[in-house]
């Protein structure tokens, strides 16, 4: 309710108000609030999307060019 009623970003929550972080707090109400809709039956999963850009892309090592000594570090 502060967040809202101030409008302040989440990652600005005061530490004093003791609920953590302020994306530790969001998260954890998102938490809360998937759990409850599920439970009352009103989220239907099956029009679900992924967002790619929260997807973690793995690292690819780029080739090595012919004659090129490969890095040491």
């Amino acid at each position: 309710m502060y967040v809202l009623y101030t409008e302040i970003p989440w990652e600005f929550l005061p530490q004093k108000l003791g609920v953590g972080s302020g994306m530790t707090c969001w998260r954890r109400l998102h938490l809360a609030l998937l759990a409850e809709l599920h439970a009352a039956g009103m989220l239907d999963w099956s029009r679900a999307v992924i967002d790619s850009s929260h997807v973690r892309a793995l690292e690819r090592r780029p080739e090595t060019v012919p004659g090129q000594a490969r890095s040491t570090t």
